[in-house]
């Protein structure tokens, strides 16, 4: 079979203006909810696509933290690729694809550090070996084999025992939107949009694009 014969007919629901919440943070904490009852699998999971000072976008998978009024948190390692790109371009955009439901969510905005306090809080609430790898690791850097990796993560485990503490160059970031669009798949391609965008008094602006 041919790559471009491969393709799935969409027909699990449709989307209109009278289904969607005025607000879109509102809207995506319904269609969030959903997508757990489905149980779809790591429906937290979102690419996080951000662009360089040469112009070069990257994307990867992360998990969503929090959400709230205030915006999309997620947390990673600030000397990681995704770290330096944010602080030549503070602008970034996310991707939830939920397959089960045949949905996505774009989210774009700019994106800030959150307190301190904030981030110690989160470091403390995951699993030791989360928060020691942490430690260990120098995000995005070359090293040369796995066993060496491990040998650090020995160390860091020595050197921190039970209590490790959130190291500078780990913590979260809030990605504040100032676009969010939903994508409902219809049949034929002829798939349902309803994009959200913020104006100057604060306000959402609700139309509907084509597929």
């Amino acid at each position: 079979m041919s790559i471009a014969d491969l393709r799935i007919d969409y027909s699990r629901a449709s989307l209109t203006e009278q289904d969607v919440h005025p607000d879109p943070i509102q809207q995506f904490s319904t269609w969030f909810g959903e997508a757990i009852a489905a149980q779809v699998r790591e429906a937290n999971a979102m690419s996080v696509s951000t662009v360089g000072a040469n112009g070069r976008p990257s994307s990867r998978i992360l998990l969503i933290k929090d959400i709230d009024a205030r915006g999309f948190t997620f947390f990673t390692n600030y000397d990681s690729r995704k770290g330096n790109e944010l602080e030549q371009n503070k602008y970034a955009a996310l991707l939830f694809y939920w397959i089960e439901l045949e949905r996505q969510v774009r989210i774009e905005g700019r994106v800030e550090r959150i307190s301190a306090t904030e981030s110690d809080a989160y470091f403390q609430s995951r699993p030791l070996k989360s928060r020691l790898g942490a430690i260990a690791s120098s995000q995005s850097q070359p090293i040369d084999s796995r066993e060496a990796m491990e040998q650090r993560f020995t160390q860091v485990e020595q050197a921190y025992g039970e209590q490790p503490v959130r190291p500078a160059h780990w913590g979260g970031y809030r990605l504040v939107p100032d676009y969010i669009e939903f994508w409902q798949g219809r049949p034929s391609r002829f798939h349902d949009r309803i994009a959200y965008r913020l104006q100057a008094d604060g306000t959402w602006q609700r139309q509907r694009l084509q597929p």
